[in-house]
């Protein structure tokens, strides 16, 4: 409970107070900036007059000042405010765009994916971010960071998810500031001869050839592309076995450069550079130093947006370790917090790197001084063992919430592989960066390389064997937001109680264990009065969804293709159990008929009076008759369907003005009640 008397922990509080209020009310910026202005004002008078500071009149002012600080750098941050934003003139017309690449995203098996800087829409001089897809073929030419290109077309707006509980890829774009995409062939474009260059271009350069670099060395395929995610930052290369296989062994934050990486980084300078401070002004000069490697390193990894904030804060981390007082650790790391929210990005306090990254450094803080506190083995080398797996427990304690909201799932043996892991990390990081060193000075040895080689290949190894013991990976956990937050009241009354047991704590703690369970019965008792049908959405496939209570009954053409749906929609609605069964020619739902006609165009007999008619797998048949002869009240037609077909039939249907929904461009439909 002291940590919030700390006042940088208190401001960086209401600061994200303030910036969950203006993400989620989007308060108009002049609005906030007066507010804000008001609130300086208001403090600059107390001031002057010497007011008691004592009195409630100085925090009332402090917190909402702040609060009104998150808000308007929230507004400022958000691209539609920016009077020059290209949405502020885009007609979704053909417009000229002269686009500046600035990120390389992951290739897709039909397209490159690059997000840009929009420079120009004809004659205007905009700003803003897009996505562009460029449709690969023999002919593709492939960009690099800070390339020009001018183009003539038209911006889409990047689709919903179709499905209920489907990962909302148009929302994730939203908070980096992205809106729109646009669509490419190879002859649709033309790179411009004239090419500034930018700081994330010269970053990008020089990664290019610290890669082309490599590649003369002979690495593995498997073990460039760990090099690559490790030193980097670039996953392109990456495969999904691979992938999968850290994510499953509770290990993938090692494949993303981050805190863990800057943080082990910081260590290994701080201990190479201890010399230094036998001179005089050493420890200032060895500070001056690491912030130099530090951000250096940013450099080198491609000054990505999870690089640039684990290096923000670790600078704060290190002048912590120069002051030398561990009560200041949190107010450090409050005042990073801080000022990458107002300074760099408030949106990224919605980003799970960044919630995972604080949550693992600040209870690594808190909770590791409690394990050690809890059994010191006096051998050095248990005593080191068990510091690590200290270390590796408290980080996993600190994100275990936030880990079960987003992906569902927990690694039982993710003290197994950190243990065998991180210790050897540090190893991995120092001779991976000589490595690159020596390959930029061509001086790389072969007997290094295969030392290195053997080294990455030995630790995928090691992560592929934790990855298989299936029984102890817990998959498609049901967990919410309300759950995630009750949670982490819950672990912190825990920790207040170890550190110092009162009744108020131990009070504390019990009412978050019973608001724990309390929300557990109230999902419970709401999935089990609950029941709805619709059609979801899948190219190729036609997909009917039935949810009984916590029961969940899927009936597909192909029911394989539809697991990966059905699973998704089993986490969010806490379901028990999955039946799959195949599609059947028509269903009677809530006092409603359901006629299901697939690619045979057989029709019902003409005494059945369907409600909906479920167009699947595209029937060749005349529309108008079908209306005539069943008069339906709705027409569906699912993503199964040919487009020429959706089309016609959407033409037919709005002629006719019966409502017609088609699954591609509105998502699920679901089956109401008939009045």
């Amino acid at each position: 409970m002291r940590l919030l008397r700390f006042i940088p922990i208190q401001l960086t509080l209401f600061l994200v107070i303030g910036i969950l209020i203006g993400h989620y009310l989007n308060v108009e910026s002049t609005t906030m900036f007066v507010a804000t202005l008001l609130g300086i004002i208001t403090l600059a008078l107390l001031f002057i007059r010497k007011k008691p500071r004592g009195s409630l009149a100085y925090p009332i002012v402090v917190a909402l000042t702040t609060v009104f600080m998150g808000m308007l750098a929230v507004s400022l941050s958000m691209p539609k405010n920016q009077p020059n934003h290209y949405s502020h003139f885009n007609t979704y017309q053909k417009e000229l765009w002269l686009l500046k690449v600035r990120e390389i995203l992951k290739p897709t098996p039909f397209s490159n994916r690059y997000v840009v800087d929009v420079k120009r829409m004809d004659s205007l001089q905009v700003s803003g971010r897009i996505v562009v897809s460029i449709l690969t073929d023999s002919a593709t030419q492939s960009l690099d960071v800070d390339n020009e290109i001018l183009t003539y077309g038209i911006l889409d707006t990047i689709s919903p998810p179709m499905n209920p509980h489907q990962f909302d890829y148009r929302q994730y774009l939203e908070d980096l500031g992205i809106y729109h995409q646009l669509q490419l062939k190879n002859n649709e474009f033309a790179i411009t001869k004239t090419r500034s260059t930018t700081l994330h271009g010269l970053a990008a350069k020089l990664r290019n050839l610290i890669i082309a670099k490599l590649e003369k060395a002979h690495f593995g395929a498997d073990e460039l592309a760990i090099i690559q995610a490790l030193l980097l930052g670039q996953r392109n290369d990456l495969s999904e076995a691979t992938y999968t296989n850290y994510k499953d062994a509770g290990a993938v934050h090692i494949l993303a450069v981050s805190g863990l990486h800057i943080g082990i980084i910081l260590l290994l300078l701080q201990f190479l550079l201890r010399p230094l401070e036998l001179l005089p002004h050493g420890r200032t000069l060895k500070l001056a130093i690491i912030l130099i490697l530090l951000w250096a390193f940013a450099f080198l990894a491609g000054l990505s947006a999870s690089v640039t904030r684990a290096v923000t804060m670790f600078s704060f981390v290190a002048y912590a370790l120069y002051l030398n007082r561990p009560s200041n650790t949190f107010n450090i790391l409050a005042l990073s917090m801080f000022a990458i929210l107002l300074v760099v990005n408030p949106n990224l306090l919605f980003q799970v790197g960044f919630q995972m990254s604080y949550a693992a450094v600040f209870s690594i803080v808190w909770i590791y001084p409690l394990f050690q506190k809890l059994w010191s083995p006096k051998n050095g080398i248990l005593r080191k063992i068990w510091q690590l797996l200290a270390v590796s427990l408290a980080a996993q304690v600190g994100v275990v919430p936030i880990s079960l909201f987003y992906f569902h799932q927990f690694p039982g043996l993710f003290f197994i592989s950190n243990l065998l892991i991180v210790p050897a990390l540090g190893l991995i990081l120092g001779m991976g960066i000589l490595v690159i060193v020596l390959a930029l000075l061509d001086l790389l040895p072969d007997f290094l390389v295969t030392i290195y080689d053997t080294l990455i290949f030995w630790m995928n190894a090691i992560i592929a064997w934790v990855a298989q013991q299936e029984a102890f990976l817990f998959k498609n956990i049901s967990f919410d937001g309300v759950q995630m937050i009750v949670a982490y009241c819950v672990l912190i009354s825990l920790v207040w109680c170890l550190i110092t047991p009162t009744f108020k704590r131990m009070m504390g703690l019990g009412l978050s264990i019973i608001a724990f369970q309390a929300w557990l019965f109230y999902i419970s008792y709401q999935t089990q009065k609950k029941e709805v049908l619709f059609v979801g959405h899948q190219t190729r496939n036609s997909v009917l969804i039935h949810q009984k209570g916590s029961q969940l009954f899927v009936m597909a053409q192909d029911t394989n293709r539809i697991k990966p749906m059905a699973t998704n929609y089993q986490i969010g609605e806490h379901i028990a159990s999955i039946k799959y069964s195949p599609l059947k020619n028509s269903y009677e739902w809530q006092n409603s008929q359901i006629l299901v006609i697939d690619s045979l165009g057989l029709h019902a007999p003409k005494e059945f009076r369907p409600d909906y008619v479920w167009l699947t797998q595209s029937p060749k048949l005349n529309l108008n008759r079908l209306i005539d002869s069943l008069q339906p009240r709705f027409i569906i037609a699912d993503g199964s369907n040919y487009k020429s077909y959706i089309m016609r039939w959407s033409e037919t249907c709005d002629k006719r003005k019966l409502p017609f929904h088609y699954t591609g461009e509105k998502g699920a439909y679901y089956f109401k009640e008939k009045p």
